[in-house]
């Protein structure tokens, strides 16, 4: 006998009520600096597939050793190869599925009000533009990329002896940011996509792209990944149609080829 019209609504609403599922979820671990970007092109990518992009954002090298603790991240995306090799020589990603994405600048920032000229990579100019007590802000050097950049890129100009004593060193390159934002330190270093996504900062200095390594952003699907929404939602980060979301950033697109180890 035919179910009731009213019991077949109720099922319905009931079906309608279920949470998604698991296949229609994709988890992304990813660099602080992509935060802008990544939620511009998740949500891009859920209003075209209906698969939902939940994104968690900090350094890579806190997102590397949490994958490497079991946290259940699909997609890794990173601000430094060195990061990523460390997952992959423990084999907690998928190593055809890694590409080398992005690329981005280290740049010198300040308050947007600050009364700073243009930058001269000398000891002199970071000692009149920090003063006597003020504090260059960047990520923790040992670990955090955009820190381990900086170091790189002062050692390189010879700037590291009278610079390095002066870093407030941070989590990640959001916070440093936030320090300078907030004109609570009166320079930092850190992405040109960062210093683009806040208003109350501008870019003071561009470094010579010589003096550090090359910033590139490998993505690589985790070794635990669950259904096909990672494989989707990287496959849709390599098109024409999310470009724009990460050049508006201030990345740039790299050829988005196959990437091995770094060497």
């Amino acid at each position: 006998m035919p179910k009731p019209l009213h019991a077949l609504c109720a099922v319905g609403l009931l079906l309608g009520a279920q949470p998604a599922r698991a296949a229609d979820v994709t988890t992304v671990f990813a660099a602080a600096s992509l935060k802008n970007a990544l939620d511009a092109a998740g949500k891009a990518f859920t209003a075209k597939t209906g698969v939902t992009v939940r994104a968690s954002y900090a350094a890579s090298s806190a997102l590397a050793r949490q994958i490497e603790q079991g946290a259940p991240a699909d997609l890794f995306g990173s601000a430094d190869l060195e990061w990523m090799d460390y997952l992959a020589a423990r084999k907690l990603i998928r190593p055809e599925s890694r590409v080398n994405l992005l690329g981005n600048r280290l740049v010198v920032v300040a308050p947007r009000q600050a009364q700073v000229g243009e930058i001269a990579f000398t000891p002199e100019w970071f000692a009149r533009a920090l003063g006597a007590d003020g504090r260059l802000a960047t990520g923790e050097v040992g670990a955090v990329p955009i820190g381990k950049y900086a170091k790189a890129a002062f050692e390189k100009l010879g700037l590291w002896s009278s610079v390095g004593p002066r870093l407030a060193q941070t989590e990640n390159v959001r916070a440093a940011l936030a320090l300078v934002s907030r004109g609570e330190a009166p320079l930092g270093v850190v992405y040109e996509s960062d210093a683009k996504a806040d208003p109350e900062v501008k870019i003071v200095g561009v470094f010579p792209a010589k003096s550090h390594p090359p910033v590139v952003y490998p993505f690589a699907i985790t070794a635990e990944a669950k259904g096909d929404g990672a494989a989707r939602f990287l496959a849709f980060l390599r098109t024409a149609a999310a470009r724009p979301f990460f050049e508006e950033q201030g990345f740039r697109v790299v050829e988005a080829g196959r990437a091995g180890p770094s060497q």
